[in-house]
């Protein structure tokens, strides 16, 4: 780890990662290239209208997504509901869930994830597995 990476305590935001993911346009502020840090991660997701990040799971990170702007339609488990801005949801370690772009504007939201290294795999994917591929369709 480079002394700089050590040392940050501020990240700018012209030090933050950008990465392209199949779902959203992520904007990695807290990550260990970034800050030393083993216990959090934190993205600001840009999702596009009619984009999504299907069913998934985390087996060994616990997750808090808090919406900045849009309107998500946000499901743990077999549960749903509509999030806007200043609402978040706590989702408990291996829970499945995933997050739906539900308005006509860019849906933008912090993910906090704990801890930072965990064992693989990471993600899990879910969404081709039943009931989660005929959940939303039901």
């Amino acid at each position: 780890m480079s002394d700089a990476i050590a040392n940050r305590r501020f990240v700018t935001a012209a030090e933050k990662i950008d990465y392209l993911s199949p779902w959203t346009l992520e904007e990695w502020l807290c990550r260990e290239d970034i800050v030393q840090n083993e216990h959090l991660l934190m993205v600001r997701a840009n999702m596009e209208p009619g984009r999504s990040h299907p069913f998934h799971s985390h087996p060994t990170r616990e997750e808090v997504i808090y919406i900045l702007s849009g309107k998500a339609e946000q499901w743990v488990g077999k549960e749903k509901k509509i999030l806007g801005p200043g609402d978040m949801v706590f989702i408990p370690m291996g829970e499945i869930h995933g997050t739906w772009n539900a308005g006509d504007e860019k849906l933008v939201f912090l993910a906090i994830l704990s801890p930072a290294k965990a064992d693989d795999p990471a993600v899990v994917d879910h969404s081709h597995e039943e009931p989660w591929k005929s959940l939303r369709a039901a």
